[in-house]
């Protein structure tokens, strides 16, 4: 039995840590690699990216494993929630040595920000040390392969797509080969995930599964997201995050190669995708447990490349689908599900 969830990938754990009300539309998520950390790599598409530790995940640079990765909300703010995230990992002694003493660690933990700011109606209410720590501690206090909540939680607790309410989302699929490789996206995009033709989900339409809207129902909610774009203040900032994970043995070097192919994840859930006001930023975790196949040669990798786009799709369109309808000071955002029903 698996979770269809990042934490498919055995030893990843996924914490989220939610601020709602008083101003609050915001939140941080947590995932935490298996102690001894993760071989990590990132790509960023979007032109507007928030990040921290970053360069740290070059191939070409001294770090190999990372023990988180934070994906916040608040902006650039917002990642000062890493800090906290670091100061619970210097606590357990984790992070790379760098003296003589087992407690001289340097955690490195990259992170990653969605604009979200002003959405619950107070512009500084966004997330700082006390909830990136809150979002690790539930991430070390979950068990084995738990299940991921998904919608509006952690950095997904303001995330819009476009004119609807996004969210987090997760999905894993196990390969033939036995690996596993899975994704969580905080899905918060100046793009649309619906057809504005047909009111499908752009993933859905990728993934074959699809039931047109009734022309009653499209029509109804083409008329409310209209009157809600009307109202609300145009997004001047968005962005996407994704974990892509798997429990292969890659390389620096191979695990970047994954981040950047589980782009197409988003450009076939996203439409426009990768704007100049977007900071596309996908990181890849491994956890080294089972190797590639070694008869495939380099070509091995490409079950892997396949699979991270295809999650990442999936992740996008179930965080969607979870996602809640907001209605407060900072705007009104329906949710795909108020606007056409469950699937």
């Amino acid at each position: 039995m698996t979770a269809d969830a990042l934490t498919d990938v055995a030893g990843l754990r996924v914490g989220h840590a939610t601020r709602i009300g008083d101003g609050w539309l915001t939140g941080t998520t947590v995932v935490l690699a298996p102690e001894g950390g993760a071989v990590a790599a990132v790509d960023v598409r979007g032109s507007g990216p928030g990040t921290k530790e970053t360069d740290a995940l070059d191939p070409r640079n001294l770090v190999q494993r990372v023990e988180a990765v934070v994906l916040t909300g608040g902006s650039a703010y917002g990642l000062d929630a890493a800090s906290g995230v670091m100061g619970w990992l210097e606590e357990q002694g984790r992070g790379v040595r760098v003296g003589p003493d087992a407690a001289h660690v340097v955690p490195v933990v990259p992170a990653a920000c969605v604009f979200d700011l002003g959405r619950g109606g107070d512009f500084r209410a966004r997330p700082d040390a006390a909830l990136g720590r809150a979002a690790v501690e539930a991430a070390a206090a979950s068990g084995d392969g738990a299940a991921v909540a998904e919608g509006c939680v952690g950095a997904g607790t303001g995330a819009v797509v476009g004119t609807v309410k996004g969210g987090i989302g997760t999905a894993s699929v196990l390969l033939d080969s036995g690996i596993t490789v899975a994704a969580l996206v905080v899905a918060n995009a100046a793009g649309e995930v619906v057809d504005p033709r047909t009111g499908v989900l752009y993933g859905e339409l990728f993934q074959g599964r699809v039931e047109y809207p009734a022309a009653r129902v499209h029509e109804a909610a083409r008329r409310r997201l209209a009157e809600v774009a009307a109202k609300n203040a145009p997004p001047p900032l968005n962005t996407t995050l994704a974990v892509v994970a798997t429990d292969a043995v890659l390389s620096k070097a191979q695990a970047q190669k994954v981040a950047g192919t589980a782009h197409d994840g988003i450009a076939r859930a996203v439409r426009p995708v990768h704007l100049l006001n977007d900071g596309d930023t996908v990181f890849t975790l491994a956890t080294g447990d089972r190797p590639l196949d070694p008869g495939g040669g380099p070509l091995a990798l490409n079950d892997l490349l396949a699979a991270a786009a295809d999650t990442v799709t999936r992740a996008i369109v179930r965080a969607v689908r979870a996602a809640e309808p907001v209605t407060g000071p900072g705007g009104a955002w329906p949710s795909y599900g108020e606007l056409y029903g469950a699937p």
